[in-house]
C-alpha cells in the first residue's frame, strides 16, 4: 500500500547529522548506498576504488529506477530501512527534511561548499542549514539549429526577451508549413518556470505559506510565455504529441526548444556527426540580458544511521572530490558539482558542454516546499488554459494563487501553531 505522505508528515524529527566523528551505526565494514537510474550502474566503478583504498570497508549498493525512488525513500523512512547514504533529486530536499527523514549536518561543512555552483548549495540549504551534499548538476537552456537561425540572420541569438522574440519572429517568417520557431510543449513546466526564475519577484510569500504568482513579475513572465503562442512562434501541443524529438529538431519542425546536458549525448547518437554542424547549445535569454533557470541534479544524502560513521563521512567526501567527480562525468554523462572539476573533464574546452556552466552560474533556486512540485503542476494547468485564450493573465495568476495556497495550506497551518506555541 503506498504511504500517504501526510501521515508521516508528523514522525519525529531525526537529529543533526555530522560527517565525521565516531561510532559503529548499523554496521561496522558496510555502507548501504542507494542510487537512481544511470547513475547506478555509472558510480560502481568508483565505489570498488573506494573499497580498495578503504579496506575492510564494503559498499553495498542498490539500484533504484527514478520512478519508483521517491515512494521508496518515503516508506524506507516509515519503516526504518533508511540506507546509510542515498542520491537524493535536489527537489526532494526540502520534502524529506519536512518529515524527518534528514538533518542539517554538522562539523565542518566548507569542502562541500567552496567549490560549489551557488544556486545548487543554496537548494541544499533548509532553514539556512545545509542537508545535503552536490552530486551532480544539470539545468536547462536553448538547443538552437544554427543554421536556421543563421538564415533568417540571427546567429547568435539576441540574449534578452525582445530581441529574442524578434529572432524567433524572424526564423518563423521563413519556416514552411506546420513548422515554428521555438517548441514549448503545454505539458512541461520547466519553460515558463525559467521564464519566470528571471522576474525579481519570489514564487511564493510569507515565509513560504502561500503564493505569490499574481506579483508583476510573475505576470510579466507569464505574459511573454503566452505571447510566443498568440504570435504563432510556438505550437500549442503537448510532449506526447511529438513522437521523436530529436528526428523533428533535425527536420526542421522547430528551430529551438529547452533541454538539459542529456539531450546532447542523445542528439549525437541518434543523429550523428553530419548532424552536429547544424546545432549548438545556447543559454538562455532574460528579460533585460543573459537570463537565470533553475539548478538540477542530485546530492548525497546521509541518514541519521550514518551520523557518526567516520567510513560513510569519507565515501561522501571521496565522490564529491574534483578528479572523482571527473571520473563520474566520463562514465554517466553527468555533469560535475564542483566547477574546478569541468577542467579536469575536458568540460570547459567543450563547446557544447561549457554553456551549462555559464548557465549553472546564473541559476536561481526554487522555492524550497515540500509541495513545491504540486505548485508547478497546477502551475502549468493553469497557464495552458490562458494559452488556450479561457484565462487572461490577471486571472491565471489568481488561479495559480489560488491553487498554490490550497495547497499550502498544511504549512500556513503548522507555522501559526507553532507561533502559538
Amino acid at each position: 500500500m503506498p504511504v500517504d505522505r501526510r501521515q508521516i508528515l508528523g514522525l519525529a524529527a531525526g537529529g543533526a547529522l555530522a560527517l565525521g566523528g565516531c561510532g559503529t551505526g548499523r554496521a561496522a565494514d558496510t555502507i548501504d548506498f542507494w542510487a537512481m537510474g544511470n547513475e547506478a550502474a555509472a558510480v560502481a566503478p568508483l565505489l570498488r576504488a573506494f573499497e580498495r583504498d578503504h579496506a575492510g570497508t564494503r559498499v553495498r549498493l542498490q539500484a533504484l529506477p527514478w520512478s519508483a525512488a521517491h515512494e521508496k525513500l518515503l516508506t524506507g523512512f516509515a519503516g526504518g530501512s533508511l540506507p546509510h547514504v542515498a542520491q537524493v533529486g535536489n527537489t526532494w530536499l526540502a520534502e524529506l527534511a519536512a518529515i524527518g527523514a534528514i538533518a542539517p549536518l554538522t562539523g565542518d561543512t566548507g569542502w562541500a561548499t567552496q567549490d560549489a555552483f551557488p544556486a545548487v548549495v543554496e537548494t541544499n540549504r533548509i532553514h539556512g542549514r545545509l542537508v545535503a551534499v552536490p552530486w551532480y548538476v544539470d539545468t536547462r537552456l536553448q538547443f538552437v539549429r544554427t543554421d536556421i537561425a543563421d538564415a533568417a540572420g540571427y546567429d547568435p541569438l539576441p540574449n534578452d526577451w525582445a530581441g529574442w522574440k524578434r529572432a524567433l519572429a524572424a526564423i518563423q517568417r521563413r519556416a514552411t508549413r506546420g513548422d515554428h520557431a521555438i517548441l514549448l510543449p503545454l505539458n512541461e513546466f520547466e519553460q515558463l518556470l525559467t521564464f519566470a526564475l528571471q522576474q525579481p519577484d519570489p514564487l511564493l510569500r510569507d515565509e513560504g505559506t502561500r503564493g505569490n504568482f499574481a506579483s508583476a513579475g510573475f505576470r510579466g513572465a507569464l505574459e511573454f510565455y503566452v505571447s510566443l503562442f498568440r504570435d504563432g512562434l510556438a505550437p500549442k501541443v503537448s510532449s506526447t504529441t511529438i513522437a521523436n524529438i530529436w528526428n523533428e529538431f533535425a527536420r526542421g519542425r522547430f528551430a529551438v526548444f529547452l533541454s538539459g546536458p542529456w539531450t546532447v549525448r542523445e542528439l549525437i547518437a541518434r543523429r550523428g556527426p553530419d548532424f552536429a554542424k547544424n546545432w549548438a547549445t545556447v543559454t538562455m535569454p532574460g528579460p533585460d540580458g543573459p537570463g537565470a533557470s533553475a539548478p538540477g541534479g542530485s546530492s548525497l544524502v546521509v541518514f541519521d544511521a550514518a551520523r557518526d560513521r567516520k567510513d560513510v563521512a569519507a565515501l561522501v567526501r571521496y565522490l564529491s572530490t574534483p578528479d572523482v567527480q571527473a571520473r563520474f562525468n566520463a562514465l554517466s554523462d553527468d555533469l560535475p558539482a564542483r566547477p574546478s572539476a569541468w577542467a579536469l573533464a575536458g568540460l570547459d574546452r567543450n563547446a557544447r558542454m561549457a554553456p551549462f556552466a555559464a548557465q549553472l552560474g546564473r541559476a536561481r533556486p526554487v522555492p524550497k516546499v515540500p509541495e513545491w512540485e504540486r505548485i508547478v503542476t497546477e502551475m502549468q494547468r493553469v497557464a495552458e488554459l490562458a494559452v488556450a485564450g479561457t484565462l487572461t493573465i490577471p486571472a491565471a495568476a489568481a488561479e495559480i494563487d489560488r491553487r498554490a495556497d490550497a495547497l499550502l495550506a498544511k504549512r500556513r497551518w503548522m507555522r501559526e501553531k507553532g507561533r502559538a506555541a
